[in-house]
């Protein structure tokens, strides 16, 4: 047996080397997340993209990196995942961030 619950998945874009209190901005995303007791963080790295200004990100052979593209994927009740948003909103500008409302299957 199993259950349905509506959430909110939040989605960041962003660069690899975006930059907050020091560290990456995806690790610390995670972090206050993971404080706040938010359900779920992951972060997922792609190997190429580009933004706003088309200018493409990618990995290469003799390159270890060119500010590869990094979403962060956060999950959790709508009003919580608000919450962190307000919080966050300093580390988030010019970055492009999504919501969606989705159904987590949760087996026992």
């Amino acid at each position: 047996m199993h259950t349905v619950v509506e959430q909110t998945l939040l989605r960041i874009f962003l660069g690899e080397d975006d930059r907050a209190d020091g560290r990456p901005l995806f690790e610390a995303l995670v972090l206050r997340a993971r404080e706040l007791g938010i359900a779920g963080a992951t972060v997922l790295r792609g190997p190429l993209g580009y933004g706003h200004a088309s200018r493409l990100h990618t990995a290469k052979i003799l390159r270890l990196s060119e500010d590869l593209p990094v979403v962060v994927e956060i999950i959790d009740e709508e009003a919580r995942i608000e919450s962190f948003l307000t919080e966050m909103s300093p580390w988030l500008v010019h970055k492009l961030v999504t919501l969606e409302r989705v159904r987590v299957v949760r087996f026992p």
